[in-house]
């Protein structure tokens, strides 16, 4: 049976009936079936799996759609039944933030200022200061999240190493449509004229993976070409990454990550992909 916690005291009492170890998913709502593989992952895990559900303002930027962001709780908890979540902790504003928005903050760094962060000053700071306060409150053994959100799982891995917080996090593959379109609670903003354009993120991401062999110029190359010339998404960036420093790919790289954000409409979408460069980094496009 899963029950629902709204207040810190709730959590506390039924966290500490929970037995065994614990993994927690933190969702902002507007659950699809990207977050139940998630939860089905959390299971592989740990013996009980906890969700939170809180749309955090402090991660919108101003003109971001945090007004219009869906909140489906009856559906949500329908989900997290349907999986056989233990416990869900859905905190009101005034729960999360009694004493209104933070004066002290997580920063993230200079990881944090790059790619995702430098299209949205402060997005990861008040990413990281919800996940922080998140995991104080709901005290879990191992966390889990989606590689879509690629940069964020890599800032929560440095704050959990850095602050040295006693919790394994653990990175879920993205969950795609047949299509290839990477699962995402914004994808309910997307016509059906926009949606067939938003493929082709993934579908350049693809194109750019199999360039791989000609090295991790013409990876980059080939993912920037297949977009301007396909039309219909306003791009903030294509990037490759050296998947472990999160540096720009260069000739020692051997396993990168290309990442791609843009607008289809007004629909902001991210997407990645793993690239093995190999043997092959050192090539030239």
């Amino acid at each position: 049976m899963t029950e629902v916690a709204r207040t810190r005291q709730e959590l506390a009492q039924r966290r500490d009936s929970l037995s065994g170890s614990v993994a927690v998913v933190m969702t902002m709502g507007a659950l699809h079936d990207g977050h139940a593989q998630l939860m089905r992952f959390a299971r592989e895990h740990a013996d009980r799996v906890l969700v939170t559900v809180f749309v955090n303002p402090l991660q919108f930027g101003v003109g971001e759609d945090f007004d219009r962001y869906p909140r489906t709780w009856d559906a949500d908890l329908e989900v997290c039944r349907r999986e056989g979540v233990d416990l869900v902790f859905a905190p009101p504003m005034d729960v999360m933030y009694p004493n209104g928005q933070p004066d002290v903050r997580v920063d993230a760094g200079p990881l944090g200022a790059r790619l995702d962060g430098a299209h949205r000053p402060g997005h990861f700071d008040g990413m990281l200061t919800v996940v922080l306060k998140l995991m104080h409150l709901t005290r879990p053994d191992v966390a889990v999240y989606g590689e879509k959100d690629a940069q964020q799982l890599a800032l929560i891995r440095r704050m959990v190493s850095d602050l040295d917080l006693p919790v394994r996090v653990v990175g879920a593959a993205t969950v795609r449509e047949p299509d290839g379109l990477a699962l995402s609670s914004r994808n309910r903003y997307l016509s059906p004229d926009q949606r067939v354009i938003a493929v082709k993120l993934s579908r350049a991401l693809s194109m750019g993976v199999q360039a791989a062999p000609a090295g991790f110029h013409a990876v980059l190359d080939t993912a920037r070409r297949c977009l301007t010339e396909e039309g219909g998404i306003d791009l903030d960036y294509v990037a490759l990454v050296d998947d472990a420093t999160w540096l720009d790919a260069d000739e020692t790289t051997t396993i990168g990550r290309l990442l791609v954000a843009g607008r289809v409409g007004t629909t902001r979408l991210i997407d990645n992909m793993s690239v093995d460069l190999g043997t092959h980094s050192g090539l030239k496009a």
